[in-house]
């Protein structure tokens, strides 16, 4: 009772406040997004995404080696290729833009941990995600695809493999494939609950990768639904994933934090596109302290439970931990 209870005493001086911190940002745990673009000449802003770029494949290499100086080892790839088909041939091709950034990468920078992001969207000159009949999207015909763009990733260089299609039975599909091809090893980070939600739309302006008709609803989870979420995680797990992630990250901190509850396998969440364009947004116009409330977002999302987060901030928020 008061004044026996003083809540003020373990923030008065900055060091205390240090010591009983209970949750802290790690740099180990983000993930740098990054887009390269094939045949470019020449590396261009992203103009709904300030700071961040569509790479050619020499920036893109120049930029792994100053992420990795500062202390940023991971980053996640989305290629956007020059010609697109209805059944996105450059997810998988051997000589793929992604393909030959990963390579490329692997040289330069051995020791980055390099992801690849597993979907069709940058590549079908529809949008979706997979095989269209009418515009219907066909699950099972499009595990195949993502089976063969795994492999090849892999093949490439690729340290870990991240599924992000929303398919039903991807997550065995590839773990399955990559087995019978010897990489046993590599590890599967799951976009386990992906949500339909209004926050992409800076990644689809930089990834060209916008549905040319209707949306992704069909696929893509249902924003109102938690239950779903924990169903497909748990799915996700028995099928063989090793790290579970949840995207968005701001709107479903709850999911997040009902992931973390129920399950022991590492929690990733993406800090994505709309999140990251709405704070430079608020700063440019001076309403807000940008570094400060970038911080508090990794902050709140590592608070509800995520030990892995994709940021568009990993950059920016490894300079400011230092």
């Amino acid at each position: 009772m008061f004044p026996t209870t003083r809540m003020r005493r373990l923030r008065e001086h900055s060091v205390v406040r240090d010591m009983v911190r209970e949750t802290r940002i790690s740099v180990d745990g983000l993930v740098a997004p990054l887009f390269v673009v094939e045949g470019a000449t020449a590396r261009e802003e992203i103009r709904s995404m300030p700071g961040q770029y569509r790479h050619t494949l020499a920036s893109l290499v120049d930029h792994c080696k100053m992420l990795w100086d500062l202390g940023v080892k991971s980053v996640i790839l989305f290629g956007i290729p020059e010609v697109k088909d209805a059944v996105g041939t450059g997810a998988y091709a051997a000589d793929g833009i992604v393909q030959k950034a990963m390579t490329a990468i692997k040289k330069a920078v051995p020791q980055l941990l390099v992801i690849g992001d597993v979907c069709m969207c940058e590549y079908t000159s529809h949008g979706h995600c997979g095989i269209i009949e009418g515009e219907r999207l066909l699950n099972d015909p499009t595990l195949d695809l993502l089976v063969k763009t795994a492999v090849s990733q892999v093949e490439a260089g690729a340290d870990m493999i991240a599924p992000s299609d929303m398919m039903d039975g991807r997550i065995g599909a590839i773990r399955e494939g990559l087995d019978d091809k010897g990489f046993t090893h590599i590890p599967i980070m799951s976009y386990a609950a992906k949500f339909a939600s209004a926050y992409y739309g800076p990644f689809r302006d930089a990834a060209d990768s916008a549905p040319a008709f209707g949306d992704r609803s069909s696929y893509q989870m249902d924003p109102a639904c938690i239950n779903q979420a924990l169903m497909e995680v748990e799915l996700d797990i028995e099928e063989g994933a090793d790290i579970v992630m949840v995207k968005p990250a701001l709107p479903y901190l709850d999911v997040i934090r009902a992931v973390r509850e129920t399950t022991l396998k590492p929690v990733a969440a993406y800090n994505v596109s709309g999140e990251f364009a709405m704070i430079k947004a608020a700063a440019a116009n001076g309403w807000i302290d940008e570094k400060r409330v970038a911080l508090e977002t990794l902050l709140s999302i590592t608070r509800a439970g995520a030990s892995i987060i994709l940021t568009y901030y990993a950059e920016d928020a490894a300079r400011w931990l230092k």
